[in-house]
């Protein structure tokens, strides 16, 4: 039996609580240890359920691992092989793409099962198939399959990124390190989670150039060596505590953040009248440059802004997107909330809508958001992780007791979700 959340709203939070590694970093920065024999040292990483299913990946094909310390890993690649790769793990998670672009380093074939993931709309694989072919990583589909062939490859080559994927930027670096010949990447995502990846790879003697912008230019070298890295914090958990402390009218710190990560997200909250104030800024020894920060949310009177949708980076990120949605209920006014990248994604704006949020969905892509309204609590679903975090953030505001199924969406991307909630008054509990 899956497990839920209960969760007792209409309480002020209050007190400080820690942003963790970023999911969205930590995939592609555990591919890139498959690059290298080496033993490389990952630290902060995120204790999420994705990340122990990527584990278990590399397990299935040889990989050795182990926690030093509580979330530092030690990982050593020597002897992969994957051939007993664990196809109903690889099923699990979307993220096991990655592997399309690390493994052919090491091995010329393998086959794996198509990945899986957050049923949130069409997310095509066809922009990694394509970037793969430029430098040499032939996929064939074969049923639910795909052989991935490496051919002999080298020379300058251009690739035109058909969407700007981060994990198709990613899988397009990775495959592009280690052979002779430059890469230029055109259409690049440029995330921090690329980032984090691309200055990974050149501390383990990679040459890329560009980093940080929508063209990455990768000069191929013939090894890489051991590295020791820190994922960088997560952006999305940053915004999704900033939604949480203003949709609950709490005063709460957020440590560990780094602001430039979420710059054009701080100026909509902003303009949404969330007030959050930058405390403490510092660079730490392990990170690439970024600096990082504290922020405070401070109770403020919410409006409504007219207009929200998600942009590649550096605009609104999509995952932070629902946050909007839930914290435009208790704003004054009216917002239309344009989500283009998935039509799958807004089931969450139905159990809003069961908890009574005055909200309107036009099409699978549009919603238009009256508030405030008060929530009530109500038996509810999450559909996807991001779903999950909003619909806790609408139990913590609403008044009366909700009941959040499928709890495991949250646990997908949220170290700890509710022993992190429960320390700044959050009354949630788990059970099954």
């Amino acid at each position: 039996m899956a497990d839920k959340f209960i969760i007792k709203g209409g309480k002020k939070l209050a007190g400080s609580i820690e942003v963790r590694g970023a999911k969205n970093a930590a995939f592609a920065v555990l591919a890139a240890t498959l690059l290298t024999k080496e033993t490389c040292t990952i630290e902060n990483v995120p204790l999420i359920k994705d990340i122990f299913v990527m584990l278990e990946i590399f397990k299935s094909i040889g990989v050795q691992y182990e926690f030093i310390s509580k979330r530092t890993l030690r990982i050593s690649a020597a002897a992969l092989s994957p051939k007993n790769i664990d196809h109903d793990v690889v099923e699990k998670i979307r993220a096991s793409v990655l592997l399309c672009g690390a493994l052919p380093a090491r091995t010329a074939r393998f086959s794996l099962t198509k990945p899986g993931g957050c049923s949130i709309g069409s997310r095509i694989l066809e922009p990694h198939f394509d970037a793969l072919a430029q430098v040499g990583i032939d996929i064939k589909k074969r049923g639910k399959y795909l052989d991935v062939i490496r051919r002999e490859n080298s020379g300058d080559h251009e690739i035109v990124l058909s969407e700007m994927s981060v994990t198709a930027t990613e899988n397009a670096v990775l495959a592009s390190v280690i052979r002779t010949g430059t890469v230029t990447i055109y259409c690049a995502a440029a995330e921090p989670y690329v980032q984090d990846l691309c200055h990974m790879l050149v501390k383990m003697g990679a040459t890329i150039s560009g980093i940080g912008t929508h063209t990455l230019t990768i000069k191929g070298v013939a090894r890489l060596h051991g590295v020791t890295h820190c994922i960088m914090p997560d952006p999305i958990e940053m915004g999704t505590f900033i939604a949480l402390a203003a949709s609950t009218k709490s005063r709460i710190v957020i440590k560990n953040t780094v602001p430039e990560f979420i710059r054009f997200d701080l100026l909509k909250f902003a303009e949404a009248g969330v007030i959050v104030k930058i405390r403490n800024r510092r660079k730490i020894a392990g990170g690439w440059g970024y600096e990082m920060a504290d922020m405070e949310v401070v109770p403020s009177k919410l409006v409504a802004i007219p207009k929200v949708h998600n942009m590649p980076y550096p605009g609104l990120s999509p995952d932070l997107l629902p946050m909007f949605v839930v914290l435009m209920t208790q704003a004054h006014g009216v917002s239309l909330i344009h989500d283009w990248m998935y039509e799958g994604r807004m089931k969450y704006v139905e159990e809003l809508r069961h908890m009574g949020a005055d909200a309107f969905i036009c099409d699978p892509h549009r919603a238009l958001i009256t508030g405030p309204t008060p929530l009530e609590g109500r038996n509810i679903t999450s559909f996807d992780l991001r779903a999950g975090a909003v619909l806790i953030i609408a139990a913590l505001t609403a008044k009366g007791t909700t009941v959040i199924q499928n709890a495991y969406q949250v646990d997908r991307g949220y170290e700890d979700i509710e022993g992190r909630l429960k320390k700044i008054g959050a009354l949630i509990e788990r059970t099954q």
